[in-house]
């Protein structure tokens, strides 16, 4: 029967994909992951072909994680040590009602058989047709925001490497600005700060906008984490190295003072 279920409820890869069952995993493990709904593969599929029963059943679920939510993809079979899909599928930021959200879990599931997602599906030797399910999420609206990995994705070295900048992730992803780089060492130790070019953000909207601001001059290239925070970040790696294993990658926010785990993947060979 196609099913909405609770986040941490999500288990089974092959209903679920990839990043429900690592938010799942979290979540069940006490990580401070936001909380938020897993859709599985065919109800998202129905949803997408405007099956109206779907699309009933999963409206109600916007009020619960109002007053905005992150709509993103959860592939089945993405994410291993050999493929990483990030980018591949779009995430919805910013989802403020009901209608919103219906698009935005459309337009996730359509992003899975662009020419770009489907050449990279045979270009990693993934034959199988795409299945997408959904993460509905409650929208952490960062001050900073970046990623972090377990060992360093160019030297190899084991050490907890960070990339970080103002205002939401997606800015990194997206190559818009120059991060802040760090090295902190497996015992904690800060061993390089390197502070990039930020002049812009991503920040969302009360309209249900992302937009791109400009950065205070001062800030643009002040470093935007302190020490205590790179220290939350060494001790947010070791617990998901706790439940994860080894050689991470980690997705991370700060909001109002907290420290969000948004998202932990193999770091892709």
């Amino acid at each position: 029967m196609m099913a909405a279920v609770r986040l941490k409820d999500a288990s089974e890869e092959a209903l679920y994909g990839g990043k429900c069952v690592s938010l799942g995993s979290a979540l069940r493990a006490g990580l401070p992951t936001p909380d938020g709904y897993a859709l599985e593969v065919d109800f998202v599929a129905a949803i997408s072909r405007g099956d109206e029963p779907a699309i009933a059943a999963v409206r109600p679920l916007f009020a619960e994680l109002a007053p905005a939510m992150a709509v993103r993809s959860s592939a089945v079979g993405e994410d291993s040590e050999d493929a990483s899909f990030a980018g591949q599928h779009v995430s919805i930021l910013n989802v403020m009602n009901a209608d919103a959200m219906v698009l935005a879990i459309e337009q996730v599931h359509d992003s899975a058989s662009t020419p770009e997602a489907l050449a990279y599906r045979g270009k990693m030797g993934v034959r199988d047709k795409p299945a997408i399910a959904v993460v509905l999420q409650q929208q952490i609206q960062s001050e900073v925001s970046g990623v972090m990995f377990t060992r360093h994705p160019l030297s190899a070295k084991v050490e907890r490497y960070v990339e970080a900048s103002w205002g939401l992730g997606e800015a990194i992803v997206a190559g818009l600005v120059v991060p802040d780089g760090f090295r902190i060492g497996n015992d904690g130790a800060i061993i390089a700060r390197i502070a990039g070019e930020k002049d812009i953000k991503l920040v969302s909207t009360s309209s249900g906008e992302v937009e791109e601001v400009e950065v205070e001059a001062d800030k643009v290239e002040a470093l935007c984490l302190d020490d205590r925070q790179l220290l939350q970040l060494h001790q947010l790696a070791s617990d998901c190295e706790a439940v994860y294993g080894q050689h991470i990658d980690i997705e991370w926010a700060f909001h109002a003072g907290n420290l969000y785990l948004l998202q932990c993947r193999a770091i892709t060979i």
